[in-house]
C-alpha cells in the first residue's frame, strides 16, 4: 500500500467518525500561516493542490506536488496554543516536511492584546535540497465589521532561496456572515522574489464543524522560480 493510499484511507475514516462539536480554525490562510493553532487533542487533516488550468506544458502549464498534511493540537490554554505537524508532498524524492507553531492568544493578556504566533515550516529532510526552513513571526487582530488583519515577517534557508530569502507577511480574512456564517474569504501576501513569494486570494466553505473546502488563486512574485500562477483547491478535516 502506498503512502498516498494510507492517507486517503485516513480521510475516509475521518469522514466517518468526525461528528463531534469542536470547530478548529485553519492553521493557514491560503498560502501563508495564520496565527491560529489547533485545539489540544485535535488531529487536522489537509490536502492542498496547486496547478494551472487549461494551459499546455509548452506554455508553462504545471502542477506542484500535492500536499497531504497532519497537524496535531498539543496545547490549548486560555493564553497559549501549540501545534506541530508533518506534510507529505507527492510526487517528490524526499517528501517529508515538518512544522511547528506557538501562539499567544488574542485578548489573553488584556482586552486589546493581539494574537502572536511564532513558528516554522517546510523543515525538509535533505540538507540544502528540501530544508527550506521557513521561520516566521505574525501578529493579528480582529476588528468589528472589517475582519482580521495579520502582519509578520519570515526568513528561510538562503542556500535554497538565495539572496532574497526573507520578506513580509500580510493577510486579511473575514467570515461573510451577512451571506452565510459558513462562508469565509481571505487575501494573503508573502514577500520575496523567490519560490514562496505570492499574492493569494480565495473563498472557503464550512460544510460541517469538521469539514471545509477552499478554492483560490496564487499569483507568484517570481514566475521564473515558482512557475506560472496556479489555482488551489484545499480540503480540511478535523477529528
Amino acid at each position: 500500500m502506498t503512502k498516498v493510499s494510507v492517507l486517503m484511507g485516513i480521510l475516509v475514516f475521518t469522514l466517518a467518525v468526525g461528528a463531534g462539536d469542536a470547530w478548529a480554525t485553519p492553521s493557514t490562510q491560503i498560502w501563508i500561516p495564520s496565527t491560529d493553532t489547533q485545539p489540544a487533542g485535535t488531529v487536522h487533516v489537509g490536502v492542498d493542490n496547486y496547478n494551472t488550468v487549461f494551459k499546455k506544458g509548452s506554455d508553462g502549464g504545471h502542477g506542484a506536488p500535492t500536499v497531504y498534511g497532519l497537524t496535531f493540537g498539543a496545547v490549548d490554554s486560555p493564553f497559549v496554543g501549540v501545534e506541530f505537524g508533518a506534510d507529505l508532498k507527492e510526487y517528490s524524492d524526499d517528501p517529508i516536511y515538518l512544522n511547528v507553531k506557538v501562539q499567544i492568544k488574542e485578548d489573553s493578556v488584556h482586552e486589546f492584546f493581539p494574537a502572536i504566533a511564532i513558528g516554522g515550516y517546510d523543515f525538509g529532510s535533505k540538507s540544502d535540497e528540501t530544508d527550506f526552513n521557513i521561520i516566521y513571526g505574525l501578529v493579528s487582530k480582529n476588528f468589528p465589521v472589517v475582519g482580521r488583519f495579520s502582519l509578520g515577517y519570515y526568513i528561510g534557508n538562503d542556500a535554497l532561496l538565495q539572496d532574497d530569502n526573507s520578506g513580509a507577511l500580510f493577510s486579511w480574512d473575514r467570515t461573510l456572515a451577512e451571506i452565510d456564517d459558513r462562508l469565509w474569504v481571505a487575501v494573503d501576501y508573502m514577500g520575496g522574489s523567490n519560490s514562496y513569494g505570492a499574492l493569494s486570494f480565495g473563498l472557503a466553505w464550512r460544510f460541517s464543524p469538521h469539514i471545509s473546502a477552499l478554492a483560490g488563486y496564487d499569483a507568484y512574485t517570481d514566475n521564473a522560480q515558482a512557475g506560472e500562477d496556479t489555482f488551489t483547491v484545499q480540503f480540511d478535516i478535523d477529528f
